[in-house]
């Protein structure tokens, strides 16, 4: 009997990665990623890994946040503890003093952060409140070589431009999810609120850091539409989140997300957006578990360490022996 050979590898699939990472224009098609997300997870994670070394290399990153400003916010999101409309029995206090807030970046830094985001609550900060984050950043980059970030809300021209001159980095602001899918989420503004602070951040010359949480209900298609709005806005930055549901927010009783659906969608991002940062942020920990260092084979090539908003993080040092034993190289 003649030895079989099995067919192991979608030709579609090969032949939609040897593009990726022999042209960097190259962009496959929303329809063909939607017929990819019905594939096999090890093929497709395989594909994936090869991208991110092609435009990556073994190279990764460290973000670290704080939530700078907490509670009452007047946006009805609704998985954020944060939102006024929920009753999460969430903190709330009003932003925090600079001295505090350069304090918890040099703590982040010595323990590993290479980058440094204040995360405030609310639609828009005041100009006081912009004044007291300039002082901040400009703290933190006499204090350490921290890369700032900072994701306060919707933003001016004018707003962007004082951050720029300040020394921030990157401004980030994700769009949560899908157009398509966003009024099953937010109703309080409206989806091109959101893309217009992002373009503007970019206008000023700040980083742009935009993505959104996946587990929301959205379906495998409004996955890909969100990826690719992602390509045709250019952000620099793309931070991929899980859904942790929040007792008291609207999505408290949906199930969490799979582990190898949460390690596939970060796979089909990084093919869409093959030499974009690709950061795995919040609720990796209760939906991964066992698998957390699956998502750099998967695509990812930067990580948020430390606490998130109004929940925990695993210790930061536990991460950093993650990206060693992968054999990444930090920043």
């Amino acid at each position: 009997m003649g030895k079989q050979v099995i067919d192991v590898f979608n030709k579609k699939l090969i032949s939609i990665t040897e593009k990726i990472i022999n042209n960097r224009k190259f962009s496959p098609s929303y329809d063909d990623m939607v017929s990819l997300t019905g594939e096999d997870v090890y093929e497709i994670l395989i594909c994936a890994n090869k991208i991110r070394e092609r435009y990556k290399g073994q190279g990764t990153f460290t973000c670290s946040i704080i939530n700078a400003k907490s509670g009452s916010c007047s946006q009805d999101c609704a998985f954020c503890a944060q939102s006024a409309y929920n009753k999460t029995g969430a903190v709330t206090y009003p932003l925090m003093n600079e001295a505090d807030i350069v304090s918890r970046a040099v703590d982040m830094y010595n323990a590993g952060a290479d980058r440094f985001s204040m995360v405030t609550s609310g639609y828009m900060l005041k100009d006081r409140e912009i004044d007291t984050i300039c002082r901040a950043t400009e703290k933190i980059r006499q204090k350490t070589p921290l890369k700032v970030c900072t994701s306060l809300g919707m933003l001016t021209e004018s707003l962007a431009r004082r951050l720029k001159e300040s020394g921030v980095d990157t401004y980030h602001h994700n769009l949560e999810t899908a157009r398509s899918y966003f009024a099953k989420i937010c109703t309080t503004h409206d989806y091109d609120e959101d893309i217009a602070t992002v373009r503007i951040a970019g206008s000023a010359g700040l980083r742009t850091c935009s993505g959104g949480i996946l587990g929301l209900g959205e379906t495998w298609e409004q996955r890909m539409e969100l990826a690719f709005t992602l390509k045709e806005m250019d952000v620099d930055s793309i931070p991929v989140n899980f859904l942790n549901p929040i007792p008291g927010t609207r999505m408290e009783t949906r199930s969490l997300l799979p582990p190898m659906e949460a390690i596939k969608s970060i796979a089909l991002f990084r093919m869409i957006n093959p030499d974009k940062d690709i950061t795995i942020c919040g609720g990796r920990e209760v939906v991964l578990k066992d698998f957390q260092s699956w998502i750099f084979l998967a695509g990812a090539n930067g990580i948020m360490i430390g606490d998130y908003l109004t929940t925990k993080g695993r210790n930061a040092g536990m991460d950093m022996e993650m990206i060693r034993q992968m054999g990444l190289k930090p920043a």
